[in-house]
């Protein structure tokens, strides 16, 4: 078996700030990518529901449907292209390629073999509330029902989960959150780790409600999102509403609906 290559990038770090300090939730992310040698080595920190293969034309409906990300060539992204033109009103999917330097990152479709997703329970870790596994489960159910081809399922055993979620106390940067995936050479993300604070950075406690945007945010990152200007969308980078917006869920279903790579 070949060894194949996976570049670990940071998809968003989330910071929240009291009511007090700001007027809505500040999220910092700064892009990084890595080479490694396996789905988890090496990390690098930094933060219609059709698949569409019917609607892309010529190889890129080809490798769609096989599973695998389509060459990259002009025939390619033009492909994709006027696909992402045609369907982008309603969506900051140009946002997401701007970020992305041109590129698309997504998991391919777990609908029938649903992504297995791990979530810390630190009872002994100070400001710990119950309420925030639930919290923090209740973010994948939403992304889940967004339209895209995921599904979750949490598992006992963190050794064989696809994402991990974990808590800190707070970070040294002014963030609440933080997602990390693995992807491989062509674009497909592998594996993903969330990391999530209870407190910020000044020690004052977050909320159930706070974590749960957090969380919605963080998954966001996961399915493949990056930020958009709008504040009114869960994805802004700072953070103003507590639920998906309709863009957000059109965003997400407009990435799951081409191959992942480099859009030229």
């Amino acid at each position: 078996m070949s060894l194949r290559r996976f570049a670990r990038a940071t998809m968003g770090a989330l910071a929240f700030f009291s009511a007090a300090v700001a007027a809505g939730l500040a999220a910092r992310h700064g892009p990084q990518a890595a080479e490694l040698t396996g789905p988890r080595a090496g990390r690098i920190e930094a933060g219609d529901v059709a698949r569409g293969a019917g609607e892309l034309t010529g190889v890129a409906a080809e490798m769609e449907a096989s599973g695998e990300a389509a060459p990259l060539d002009a025939r390619r992204g033009s492909d994709v292209r006027r696909k992402l033109d045609h369907d982008s009103r309603g969506t900051y999917i140009d946002e997401v390629l701007r970020g992305r330097d041109s590129s698309l990152a997504r998991w391919p479709d777990r609908s029938a073999r649903p992504l297995t997703v791990w979530v810390q329970t630190p009872a002994s870790l100070p400001g710990w509330q119950d309420g925030f596994a639930n919290r923090a489960r209740d973010a994948f159910g939403q992304w889940e029902l967004s339209g895209v081809p995921l599904r979750f399922t949490f598992v006992a055993d963190s050794a064989s989960a696809d994402v991990h979620l974990t808590w800190v106390d707070r970070f040294d940067e002014p963030i609440s959150g933080k997602t990390l995936w693995a992807r491989d050479d062509r674009w497909w993300i592998v594996s993903a780790d969330i990391v999530l604070a209870l407190h910020h950075r000044d020690g004052s406690p977050l909320d159930q409600s706070a974590m749960h945007a957090i969380a919605l945010h963080e998954v966001g990152h996961l399915v493949g999102l990056d930020h958009t200007r709008d504040g009114s969308n869960i994805m802004a980078p700072r953070v103003r509403v507590r639920e998906l917006s309709a863009a957000d869920r059109a965003t997400a279903r407009l990435l799951y609906s081409v191959p992942p790579g480099r859009v030229r």
